[in-house]
């Protein structure tokens, strides 16, 4: 099957079924769940890092890329877990996190202990002579991005917790460390690998200030580079594969350099992931912060990057929601009055579109975030340094909670409600995070009563069926109205127009003549009424397919 046909669904295995009562996720209890997976006819699945892992930043700070982290199980259970999915046409994409490991690596560890070989692998300065730090980069965790480097002079480099060390790009040694350890995921049987911010692996030989009032980020992020980097890691491992599917985390990224990036004839990546529409519930650009999505922003940024990626022949991973984020319904829909219709809409919005759409755990089903009340609910390290950090800036406790409630990581990272039951059939134990609303969102109920995973099974069956979705081009609609997001697709003589009204209220689009002897393909409300002024209801979506003349 072609990559556009496909749809890849995301588990967070720590969240998704605990099989032994531990209060955590692990690989015999997805095993468990394949027939759900099977049933929602998705094609591949990503899972998150279950490597071994002092569980820092929830595996993120990988300790073994070779090993899989008891907690989760072990190598035989992971073995049965590619078999059986691969029994019933699911393949498996692992998360490569190839921009640091952990301080407990092996090789960190060997650094520590004055190997010069193992010292090479990471980014090791002097203090400046005024003794301050090498630079005034600034971890995307919060605080300075340089950690003492045990008992020496030196300092090395975090990007993110301290107990993350970048890995030394530049050291060619590296660089095949990571190709064999795609490789031996490869030989196992997986197809697919996710590369964790894989474009901040670009930093300069010499690391200087970032000048007063510019991110220290704009030094690192997608520099040239990363291009020779993603070439040479193809070469040497996943692009042996034919079938092989891979995906780059990009962080701030431009579509040029994505398009670079994900170009098939570039031989770097399948496609890649951007974040920017995430960002426009951002004040100033800022995360830790709150006010309603700027819907003209969204749209704008929404049809430039597909309209830009489709002119370069670049690909994208299309998305709302992932382990990073909030709950997309939370943020651009409305999830107490119109909570499946915006569901809905949302999921047109991405699998209508030219890309590879992707599901996070729980999306399928409308979950939402969770109603914690304290930061003793919390146990993400972003958003405990975050509520801290807007403590000491000025705010309130309240207003400093109100903010992290809506951002917080955690939100989308709860346990997977499998039923109404106090801890959601995801253990028999205490859940690691606490789940608030399965009484009233769940898979059982859903799958019996609801209508939201019904039609993700429609828009995935759609885009396997109707070429025009999954090869289509792109081409923008009356990017002015202001309620409205909507595109068309278009292959040879074929043309669908997709309208998605994003509010609690009913709008009107009036429709090109060439759209009213159109099908109506797709809505989320019933009785849908092709006519010149068609009234969209509140967080309606509408696929019509042109006949051909």
């Amino acid at each position: 099957m072609k990559l556009s046909e496909q749809v890849i669904y995301q588990v967070y295995p720590k969240s998704f079924y605990d099989s032994d009562g531990d209060g955590i996720g692990d690989l015999k209890g997805i095993i468990q769940k394949i027939p759900y997976l099977k049933s929602l006819n998705i094609d591949m699945i990503w899972f998150n890092p279950f490597f071994v892992s002092p569980q820092n930043d929830n595996g993120y700070d990988i300790e073994d890329y070779y090993r899989i982290d008891p907690t989760f199980g072990t190598m035989q259970d992971f073995d049965n877990l590619v078999a059986e999915l691969k029994a019933v046409g699911i393949g498996v994409m692992l998360d490569m996190v190839f921009n640091h490991t952990s301080t407990q690596h092996a090789w960190f560890q060997k650094a520590l202990a004055g190997d010069p070989k193992y010292q090479a692998f990471y980014y090791l300065r002097p203090a400046k002579a005024d003794g301050s730090l090498p630079t005034n980069w600034e971890s995307k965790f919060g605080g300075p991005a340089w950690a003492p480097f045990g008992d020496t002079d030196l300092y090395y480099l975090h990007l993110f917790d301290p107990t993350q060390a970048d890995l030394d790009w530049h050291n060619p040694e590296v660089r095949t460390a990571c190709a064999e350890v795609v490789n031996f995921w490869r030989a196992k049987g997986v197809q697919g690998f996710r590369f964790d911010v894989i474009n901040v692996t670009g930093k300069a030989t010499d690391l200087v200030d970032a000048p007063t009032g510019v991110a220290s980020k704009t030094l690192y992020t997608d520099t040239p580079v990363v291009q020779d980097y993603l070439k040479e890691l193809n070469q040497a491992s996943f692009g042996q594969d034919p079938d092989s599917i891979t995906v780059g985390e990009m962080s701030s990224t431009t579509i040029k350099n994505s398009i670079g990036y994900s170009n098939p004839d570039n031989h770097e990546l399948s496609m890649v992931f951007n974040f920017h529409h995430l960002k426009t519930d951002y004040v100033d650009g800022r995360k830790w912060s709150r006010m309603p999505f700027n819907f003209p922003r969204l749209k704008h940024l929404l049809d430039g990057w597909a309209t830009g990626m489709s002119a370069g022949n670049g690909w994208q991973a299309l998305f709302w929601n992932n382990h990073d984020q909030p709950r997309a319904i939370d943020r651009f829909g409305d999830p107490i009055r119109y909570r499946a219709k915006s569901a809905e809409m949302l999921a047109t919005v991405i699998h209508l579109m030219r890309g590879t759409p992707f599901i996070y755990m729980g999306e399928e089903i409308g979950m939402t975030d969770p109603n914690y009340t304290s930061m003793a609910d919390y146990v993400d390290i972003e958003a405990l340094n975050a509520y801290r950090a807007l403590l000491h800036s000025g705010y309130s406790h309240q207003d400093a909670f109100t903010i992290v409630k809506t951002k917080a990581r955690d939100n989308s990272r709860t346990p997977m409600q499998w039923d109404a039951s106090q801890k959601a059939g995801f253990t028999t134990g205490r859940p690691w995070l606490r789940p608030t609303n399965q009484a009233q969102i769940n898979v059982a109920d859903e799958v019996n009563h609801g209508e939201i995973f019904a039609y993700y099974q429609q828009l995935i069956h759609l885009r396997k069926t109707y070429p025009i979705i999954a090869d289509g081009d792109y081409q923008t609609w009356r990017l002015d109205h202001d309620q409205v997001f909507g595109y068309w697709r278009t292959l040879g003589d074929q043309k669908l127009l997709v309208l998605n009204n994003f509010y609690d209220t009913a709008t009107t689009v009036d429709l090109p003549d060439e759209a009213l002897t159109a099908q109506v393909l797709l809505s989320n409300y019933n009785d849908v009424h092709v006519q010149s002024s068609l009234v969209l209801h509140p967080y309606q979506s509408v696929a019509l397919l042109l006949a051909k003349p």
